[in-house]
């Protein structure tokens, strides 16, 4: 799910901290009777290796077995980092289920996933929680390929109780042979909002038959409730789960309220209740996010983050807190952002916590360019009624931050994990005459395919995208951006933007965004690839970027590169490229956004870095010019919509090879149509067809692996792109 992910990400759990330093930080905080420790068997926890040996504990180890889990939870939080919050409030949730069921034959399915931690911790798993030097061998979400106690990879939101509904309906159509009892599947954090948790829920009701549905209400989202539904779901808790209307009844479903969703033995004998059920049936639960951070410690002006361990008076472990009940609904708790002092109760801090080795670290790209793209249209607000900031999840990531949301009034709107919902909305808002501005994670956005395709580019819907952690990263399987360019470039009439600094990148967001009737204003929806890691790294460090030390005029005019084709060999006309922008595409001397930035004129060699490959391409030159004495070509295309075929033919002259770099899925991506322009282009003199060398990653998954390995894997290193180019002539 949510990510990513970051990724801290806050999409990923893919943070891992090394030294022996970090590996004890704050350890020193937990009582010595209870540290964890994964080599004493005096522990509980640590001698949990399957639902088997949580069944045979006393009931009255239960509870133990409960403090200890969150005790770990809150050490792995500090060196690790993750998606603490919302397992600290799951804790008794999860051992009561593994203590009623009997997993794998009864199939549990988690969603949003990142609320699995404790349930890998019961299933053999401990280890990778209780010692920091094994903490890379699981992932934050659920993965058959860990445990046969795991359904399913999900990394995303709202789909367990359509994937419970067809595991459900496997089982009833084969009988008793199917090797499938009951089939459970855990909502909640936020995942309840997702249109297809509602299309599932009416599939249930439909289907019947053995279907436990555990719908855990912590009050809160990945930021704050917002939506229709949660002034009924917080009747129903008031109400002690009799209030109407019942949402959960209205589908027709059986339903069951449990108030003391943090009572170990409240939750047993509820889902003892419901065990062996015939019919489908909502167990709502009612828990406490972040149970077990220091309700006490929660005010906004404190400047580092902590978590205190749990106080081991309590006999849950879990602090009474204040921190409830806002007014309905409620925006803020006064956090910072997501990563920042995580504290019980309505705490979008709670959702993603940076380990400690990250404090005080500067802002990550998501974070950095989210905030300059706030702060670019705040100002606008006044003027424009119609500018819309809309996130479907994770605003504080992306660095939309809490000011900036409370500042922005009725100008920011959070849907909630409703990424179809946020681009179809936004259709709307265009249709409208207003100026939407759309944003969140790559990936996520994948769910909103459909939705890009007809509301928003069939009806030309001046919708801008902010397209978050596209390319690669060390994200994990679920959250992986290095799609987003095959997705949104193929799409008709989208504009996908790919800046390689603050500056461009505020340009496009401004031209995206000019509002309707503007002079140089774009005809249709526009996407920009928030820039990455690479990006970010150059504009920190100007020698990253050692062709132009990042000083990068508008229009460059020692960049002009002369074009003389003659149709009578073979060729095909083209206007001279003066500067950066094509004479065929000016418009009133506006410099059009869709042109290619030549930023070095060479020969024998042109190298066209697109986005966060930019910094390689300059890299690369200035190897080949101290190495070969090759002076290269270096352009910036600046986009990925179209090629720029002014700038292409230009290259014929003087150019051997003409090399692409994308930090991307190359299969389908963006240099394949640099190598197809030239192949379908093909003249007659042989000397004028350059060589096109592709480099760009493999179409596959990738879990947790380092962005500099997968440079190294795919060849998206100085030395392997200067090796493939020398090794040519």
């Amino acid at each position: 799910m949510r990510s990513a992910s970051g990724n801290g990400f806050d999409s990923s759990d893919s943070f891992a901290v090394s030294g022996a330093a970090e590996r004890t930080a704050r350890l020193h905080d937990i009582p010595p009777s209870i540290t964890p420790s994964h080599g004493d068997d005096s522990h509980l926890l640590s001698r949990i290796a399957s639902p088997a040996d949580v069944k045979a504990l006393a009931p009255n180890e239960l509870a133990e077995l409960c403090r200890e889990i969150r005790t770990t939870l809150l050490a792995y939080g500090h060196q690790h980092g993750g998606h603490i919050g919302s397992n600290l409030g799951m804790v008794e949730a999860t051992v009561a289920l593994h203590r009623v069921f009997d997993s794998p034959r009864d199939r549990i399915v988690f969603d949003v996933s990142h609320q699995s931690y404790v349930h890998k911790m019961l299933t053999g798993r401990a280890a990778a929680y209780l010692d920091p030097d094994r903490f890379s061998e699981v992932t934050g979400f659920t993965n058959p390929d860990e445990s046969k106690h795991d359904q399913f990879v999900l990394g995303h939101t709202g789909t367990s109780i359509s994937l419970a509904c067809g595991l459900a309906k496997t089982r009833d159509m084969e009988g008793p042979n199917s090797g499938i009892g009951n089939v459970i599947a855990v909502i909640g954090d936020g995942s309840l909002s997702s249109g297809v948790a509602f299309e599932g829920l009416n599939n249930a009701a439909e289907q019947g038959g053995n279907l436990i549905i555990v719908f855990n209400d912590n009050e809160m989202s990945i930021a704050g409730d917002f939506g229709g539904m949660y002034g009924p779901l917080a009747r129903l808790r008031a109400s002690g789960g009799t209030a109407q209307p019942n949402l959960f009844n209205a589908f027709g479903l059986d339903y069951r309220y449990v108030e003391a969703g943090n009572d170990v033995s409240a939750l047993v004998a509820a889902f003892e209740e419901v065990r062996d059920i015939d019919h489908p049936v909502v167990v709502h639960i009612h828990t406490l996010k972040g149970a077990g951070y220091d309700g006490e410690e929660t005010h906004a002006d404190r400047q580092t983050a902590s978590a205190s361990p749990v106080s081991f008076d309590s006999p849950t472990g879990v602090h009474p807190t204040d921190n409830v009940n806002h007014s309905e609904p409620w925006h803020s708790d006064h956090c910072n952002l997501s990563d920042h002092e995580p504290h019980e109760g309505q705490c979008e801090a709670s959702h993603w916590q940076n380990p400690d080795a990250a404090i005080g670290k500067p802002d990550d790209p998501r974070k950095h360019y989210g905030k300059m793209a706030m702060a670019a249209l705040e100002p606008r607000f006044a003027a424009e009624p119609g500018l819309v900031v809309i996130s479907p999840a994770t605003p504080g990531s992306n660095g939309i931050t809490h000011e900036f949301r409370e500042r922005a009034g009725a100008h920011y709107v959070d849907t909630g994990i409703t990424e179809s919902h946020a681009v179809a909305y936004a259709a709307g808002i265009a249709r409208a005459g207003g100026t939407p501005v759309v944003a969140t994670t790559a990936s996520f956005f994948q769910r909103a395919y459909d939705q890009f395709f007809q509301e928003m580019s069939l009806n030309r819907s001046r919708v801008t995208v902010l397209d978050f952690l596209g390319g690669l990263s060390g994200s994990d399987n679920t959250h992986s951006g290095a799609y987003d360019v095959t997705m949104f470039s193929n799409i008709p009439g989208v504009t996908m933007l790919v800046p390689t600094s603050a500056r461009d990148y505020l340009a496009d967001l401004a031209w995206a965004t000019a509002p309707a009737g503007s002079a140089d204003a774009p005809a249709g929806p526009a996407v920009i690839r928030v820039p990455g890691e690479a990006i970010l790294a150059a504009e920190r460090d100007a020698t990253l970027l050692p062709v132009t030390g990042g000083q990068i005029a508008d229009r460059p005019q020692s960049a002009s590169l002369p074009v003389s084709v003659s149709s009578a060999s073979g060729g095909i006309s083209a206007a001279t490229v003066r500067g950066t922008v094509s004479v065929t595409a000016q418009r009133a001397g506006v410099r059009h956004m869709l042109d290619w930035r030549v930023n070095q004129t060479g020969s024998q060699v042109a190298i066209i870095g697109l986005g966060n490959a930019y910094p390689l391409a300059e890299q690369t030159a200035a190897a080949l010019s101290d190495d070969y004495g090759i002076t290269a070509t270096v352009i910036d295309p600046r986009q990925c919509t179209s090629l720029d075929s002014d700038v292409l033919e230009s290259l014929r002259d003087g150019h051997q090879q003409v090399i692409t770099l994308e930090d991307g899925q190359l299969e389908g991506g963006w240099g394949e149509k640099v190598t197809a322009y030239y192949a379908n282009h093909h003249v007659s003199d042989g000397s004028r067809n350059p060589r096109v060398l592709n480099f760009g990653a493999a179409k596959e998954f990738t879990d947790r692996v380092s962005l500099g390995e997968l440079n190294e894997r795919y060849g998206l290193t100085v030395e392997q792109v200067t090796e493939a180019i020398t090794r040519c002539f």
